[in-house]
């Protein structure tokens, strides 16, 4: 088959690292695979995907490229000058011109749910918007059972077109990874958090979470801010963090292509969110075998439970109680580790692809037979 993958952008999330791990994996599997970009920034994403081989076409470049109008026009060329049995869409942008845009050339369109929850569904005006944009999809592919069963809840039409199947991580060996040394030679204790910042994540938990705990304790916070909103959210978190008088105890790195190095030099990792689909950044720090606390959240409650420690939502004192806990009793956290490890096997990228051309298939078989 050939399967394009369009995508705002190769900058960063857990949808962008799955289509950079997943489609190498499709393009092995037999098949010929792309990726459309909104954005076509060069970043190590986009690098690390090109280097793998895949072919990268983008519509535009820049950040308003992810609002241009006139990316309609061009995927609608885009579309007419190649054929695809298999467009895959992410994100709700791409997933609204697909729709439209498969109208002029009768597209087979497939896309992925990857939250539990998304602005959309809290305004009603825009319901009848959703229920027609999913209508033009051939299969929904939901992360997890969590996020199928809010999708049915909030768009019903869907029933009989939405598929599971989890999210995964390339499980390398990780036993020859350097920590990474900003990480590494900090004194005392030292917590990560590897996560875009976004509204819908709640970085401010864990930073008010930091001044409670000693000042022997550091936090690291990866990941960068695309839209306005997001960098609202980064500048508020950054006022925060002087006005709780830890400035010195909290660093932001920024966007990062080393995050299995900052991952082997962290004593705890950290997922405080207001909800997930299935968060990548959970699976690559339980992967790395590091003891996870995460709030016990939508999209997140059956991916940690009985591996790492879940706190309530928001609970900043909870959290913090949690982290001072495996940080000084280095026999739970080890023990936390390992079960952290143990839960990840189960979320092998090789699986997902597997799952992902299983649904292809069938879509196709279904469109040869009429």
């Amino acid at each position: 088959m050939k399967i394009l993958h369009f995508i705002t952008s190769l900058r960063t999330g857990g949808a962008e690292r799955l289509v950079c791990d997943l489609t190498p994996r499709l393009r092995d599997m037999g098949n010929e695979v792309e990726v459309l970009l909104m954005d076509g920034t060069r970043t190590p994403l986009f690098s690390e995907l090109e280097g793998q081989g895949i072919r990268i076409s983008a519509l535009s470049e820049g950040w308003k490229a992810m609002r241009n109008p006139m990316a309609l026009p061009k995927l609608i060329g885009f579309l007419g000058r190649n054929h695809f049995d298999i467009v895959h869409t992410h994100n709700t942008s791409c997933q609204i011109l697909a729709a439209v845009a498969g109208i002029f050339n009768k597209t087979k369109l497939v896309t992925t749910e990857h939250n539990t929850s998304n602005r959309r569904r809290t305004w009603a005006w825009y319901r009848p918007i959703d229920r027609w944009m999913y209508g033009r999809y051939k299969a929904v592919i939901c992360v997890g059972d969590e996020t199928e069963k809010a999708l049915a809840a909030s768009v019903p039409s869907v029933k009989g077109k939405t598929f599971t199947v989890k999210n995964g991580v390339v499980l390398r060996d990780y036993s020859t990874v350097s920590p990474a040394r900003e990480i590494a030679s900090s004194e005392g204790y030292t917590i990560l958090m590897v996560s875009a910042f976004r509204p819908q994540k709640d970085h401010g938990t864990l930073i008010r979470a930091m001044s409670l705990l000693p000042r022997n304790y550091t936090l690291f916070l990866a990941g960068g801010a695309e839209t306005d909103a997001d960098r609202k959210y980064l500048e508020g978190c950054r006022s925060l963090v002087s006005e709780l008088g830890v400035d010195g105890r909290v660093r932001f790195l920024g966007v990062r292509s080393d995050v299995p190095e900052l991952l082997k030099a962290a004593d705890v990792v950290v997922m405080s969110t207001h909800f997930e689909g299935v968060s990548l950044s959970i699976l690559e720090a339980m992967s790395m075998g590091k003891p996870l606390v995460a709030s016990d959240v939508n999209g997140v409650h059956d991916m940690v439970q009985g591996a790492g420690v879940l706190f309530p939502e928001g609970d900043s004192a909870a959290l913090a109680s949690e982290i001072r806990h495996l940080c000084e009793n280095p026999e739970d956290a080890a023990k936390t580790g390992a079960l952290c490890l143990e839960r990840a096997n189960d979320y092998d990228i090789s699986s997902t692809a597997a799952g992902y051309l299983k649904i292809y298939s069938r879509i196709n078989k279904t469109i040869i037979q009429q």
